[in-house]
C-alpha cells in the first residue's frame, strides 16, 4: 500500500473495460485480456480480438514475468516528492512477446537495469487500484 508521504502518482479512471488490469492485482496477479477463440492476448483494452475479430474476450491471470524491452533512466524531476533518477522501462510479457507495458522499477537500482532483464510484478496498492510495477526477477520472495 502506498505510504502517507509517498508521492501521489495520477490515478486512472477506472471503468469497466479497465477494471481488470487497474483492480485485478487485489490478488497479487496481474490481469490480461485474452481471446477466447484463438487464444491471443489483447493490451490494451480491446472489445474485439486484433487477430481474429472475435468479441469473445475475458481477463485472465497472467504469470506476471516479463523481460526489460527498453527503458530510459529519468534524471529529470518533473512530479514534486519523486526522486530521480528513476527507471521508466517497457517490459514485455512473457506470454506474448507483443504485449508489452510501460512501468517504473522503483525496486530496482538504476545502475542494474538492462536490456533483456528478466523482471516480475509487484503492485502498488492506491485505496482499490493496484498499480503494476516490476522489479529484477527473484529480488522478492
Amino acid at each position: 500500500m502506498a505510504s502517507a508521504n509517498a508521492p501521489q502518482r495520477p490515478l486512472p479512471a477506472i471503468n469497466e473495460m479497465n477494471r481488470h488490469f487497474w483492480c485485478g492485482g487485489a490478488d497479487g496477479r496481474l490481469h490480461i485480456l485474452r481471446c477466447t477463440p484463438c487464444r491471443t492476448w489483447i493490451h490494451p483494452y480491446a472489445a474485439r480480438c486484433p487477430n481474429c475479430r472475435s468479441a469473445d474476450v475475458a481477463p485472465q491471470p497472467v504469470s506476471g514475468r516479463g523481460t526489460v524491452a527498453g527503458f530510459t533512466i529519468n534524471h529529470q524531476p518533473w512530479i514534486p516528492g519523486v526522486a530521480v533518477p528513476y527507471i521508466v522501462a517497457i517490459v514485455e510479457l512473457e506470454e506474448q512477446s507483443d504485449i508489452r507495458l510501460m512501468t517504473d522499477m522503483p525496486r530496482t537500482p538504476v545502475e542494474a537495469v538492462h536490456v533483456g532483464m528478466p523482471v516480475q510484478v509487484w503492485f502498488e496498492q492506491d485505496g482499490d487500484i493496484y498499480v503494476p510495477q516490476f522489479e529484477a526477477a527473484g529480488d522478492r520472495a
